[in-house]
């Protein structure tokens, strides 16, 4: 973890800049986040790129060479949500993980209209401010629903789907987070008070990572900051129309399907569901891991993801290689 690795590296201080240190994470917290933020994106080789598109400012995080990969993160998430992940992706493709508008760094106007529809248009916006024709994509739980809308109404722009827990299902079986907004109203992915953000931690992993208090306090503060504005998004997604069972039936995209058997904000029965719909898919179902694979597990989900990708390149060079004549055929009378 992140801390681990803090406190590692002060191992060699000596006391006094090691006080220095600590008080440095109780009096600055923002500070320390922001510094330990880039250092983790400095060695996953990604660096944060602002995008223009129309009425939004788009933050990113850039990195890598090869084939495009766009990434875009979850319902309350951002795109440092996919740093860790990034680190074994860089190497083999071109990672771009955005900040959808109303999230993270990007634009968040109050007034904004963020359903899927208005979402997915976006998406096709940051990609003509990359001056990408096609890539593949990835997104995770309302960032899958996203690129499998994008998928949907611009088939020719998508080359492929890495779907970590997607939502957009309404015949999945219900979740757990999925039942207490049914019968209480209650939205477990919204903190309205510093108080109640690690009850959110605690919901989206298996096994929470350990998160310094100061740190902790700070990342609370900023959730609360926006749960207003988060909490009218959650109820439009709720009350989506755009939902991908009968939109994406069939639809020829290869795709990935990655789901924690642990997951409680969305069943994992959707994992199924996905697959059916999809018929080039893989469904890869991963033990003990909660709502966010690419962060409980970044090397092995990125592990499953390089193969699927290589499995797709080694496909493609199968149907443009020529098949050479056979020498047993022998050519009609008068053939050239």
């Amino acid at each position: 973890m992140w801390f681990k690795r803090l406190l590692l590296g002060a191992i060699g201080l000596s006391v006094a800049a090691l006080v220095t240190l600590v008080v440095w994470t109780q009096v600055a917290p923002q500070q320390i986040v922001n510094l330990l933020a880039n250092a983790e994106r400095r060695a996953a080789g990604l660096k944060p790129v602002t995008l223009q598109i129309p009425g939004f400012e788009i933050a990113t995080l850039q990195g890598g060479e090869g084939p495009p990969l766009v990434l875009v993160h979850g319902f309350g998430a951002d795109k440092d949500h996919y740093t860790r992940v990034a680190k074994y992706l860089v190497p083999h493709y071109r990672v771009i993980a955005i900040d959808l508008p109303g999230f993270g760094l990007s634009s968040k106007p109050d007034d904004g209209d963020y359903g899927i529809r208005q979402q997915t248009e976006r998406l096709g916006q940051v990609m003509d401010a990359l001056k990408l024709r096609s890539a593949h994509f990835g997104g995770s739980s309302m960032g899958g629903w996203i690129v499998s809308a994008f998928a949907v109404l611009y088939p020719e722009r998508v080359d492929s789907l890495w779907l970590l827990a997607p939502g957009g299902l309404f015949s999945a079986n219900e979740s757990y987070v999925r039942r207490v907004h049914r019968e209480t109203g209650r939205n477990l992915l919204t903190s309205s008070s510093p108080e109640t953000f690690g009850q959110v931690i605690d919901l989206v992993f298996h096994e929470p990572p350990f998160i310094p208090g100061p740190i902790k306090r700070h990342l609370a503060e900023r959730a609360a900051e926006h749960h207003a504005l988060h909490t009218r998004i959650y109820d439009e997604l709720i009350e989506e129309a755009f939902w991908m069972e009968p939109q994406i039936e069939d639809n020829p995209v290869p795709a990935l399907i990655v789901w924690g058997n642990q997951d409680r904000v969305l069943d994992v029965s959707g994992g199924v569901v996905y697959s059916k719909l999809l018929p080039n898919s893989q469904l890869r179902i991963m033990s003990n891991i909660g709502h966010l694979p690419m962060v409980e597990a970044p090397k092995g989900s990125a592990a499953d993801y390089v193969a699927f990708r290589d499995e797709l390149a080694n496909l493609a060079a199968q149907e443009i290689t020529p098949t050479a004549p056979d020498p047993s055929v022998t050519a009609p009378a008068g053939a050239p």
